[in-house]
């Protein structure tokens, strides 16, 4: 598939653009284990018009991050403009348009999903985007707002029309939240669609290579994406590209094993991040993720998601090695919450 001047051979394999996770350290860890396309957190217009200081280091990349897009999003299109001219001089390799994002308070400004229960502004939004700035534009959307409002058949066709390049869906409404299964049915009618042909890209309850095999088989899409499959177990994507090329399943990791990933992705965040104590609480999130399943592993795990310091958490992951260290994780029933 290609996205603009970006050729991606084979089946892609994409991260999605998570907020307070798609940050560097993680975004290194999933490139280590084989992501082909990164994202960054999305990012505000209305904050990047400002000249948030904050908000801008979102768009720091790295040689590592390539191809990598900027997502932004917003409501207002003269701001969504300005703020693509913006991203775009971060030089990622395309911009990306937050379509999909369903939480309160983005859809509450009529930004993110809320784009959906107005088609034709996302259309004039994604058109002017696209006229305003030199580089590929993409977006990211749902099926829809509630059970019985899913236009997506509709609004993929009019962003296609507006010159987006490509399409990332998320199998669900906004209504839906993260809860319930992702439909992926809507997302092949998208792909099967004979008025498209930009390329699809799936989204949405991949936690497998079984997974991945399946959606891929059932719709055609051009390319999968990632997101909280990902999170605390960012060597899925190795599963999936061994499984999609040789049919065969890698045996999930051993505790210790595990514990060397998270090392790693410690070590990177604090080498990023000024303070320790940030750092530390930034990865939280996938302190919960990391291990699925272990049995009497409560009180460990509440020490590791309350420890402040680098020394903490090392010493409680010590802990967990001398406890259950050969013990071979099972991803089968892994949470996507």
């Amino acid at each position: 598939m290609r996205i603009g001047n970006i050729e991606l051979k084979g089946t892609p394999l994409f991260l999605a653009p998570m907020e307070d996770v798609t940050y560097k350290s993680f975004r290194w860890m999933c490139k280590k284990y084989g992501a082909d396309v990164m994202y960054t957190e999305f990012v505000s217009s209305e904050a990047l018009v400002r000249d948030i200081e904050k908000t801008k280091q979102k768009m720091n990349l790295f040689d590592f991050d390539r191809p990598v897009a900027i997502q932004i999003y917003g409501h207002n299109i003269n701001s969504m403009v300005r703020a693509a001219q913006v991203a775009e001089e971060a030089e990622p390799d395309f911009i990306d348009i937050n379509f999909g994002c369903p939480m309160k308070k983005i859809v509450r400004h009529g930004a993110g999903a809320a784009m959906l229960k107005d088609l034709p502004k996302m259309q004039e939004m994604a058109a002017e985007i696209v006229k305003a700035v030199s580089l590929p534009v993409t977006a990211k959307t749902r099926l829809g707002w509630t059970e019985s409002d899913k236009p997506i058949v509709e609004a993929a066709e009019r962003l296609q029309d507006a010159g987006i390049t490509a399409l990332a869906i998320h199998g669900r409404t906004r209504e839906q939240l993260y809860t319930g299964k992702a439909d992926w049915t809507l997302i092949a009618e998208v792909k099967n669609n004979p008025k498209i042909s930009i390329p699809i890209i799936g989204n949405g309850d991949i936690n497998s290579a079984e997974k991945a095999k399946q959606f891929l088989d059932e719709t055609g899409v051009d390319a999968l994406m990632l997101g909280r499959g990902a999170i605390g177990r960012p060597w899925l994507f190795k599963e999936i590209k061994h499984f999609l090329e040789t049919g065969e399943l890698i045996p999930f990791p051993t505790v210790t094993e595990v514990v060397d990933v998270l090392r790693e992705q410690i070590r990177l965040n604090l080498e990023w991040r000024d303070n320790e104590r940030v750092g530390i609480l930034m990865l939280r999130r996938h302190f919960a993720k990391y291990f699925p399943g272990l049995s009497n592993f409560r009180d460990l795990k509440i020490k590791l998601l309350r420890a402040d310091t680098s020394d903490e958490v090392h010493e409680i992951l010590a802990k967990i090695v001398t406890v259950y260290g050969d013990y071979q994780l099972d991803y089968s029933n892994a949470s996507l919450r």
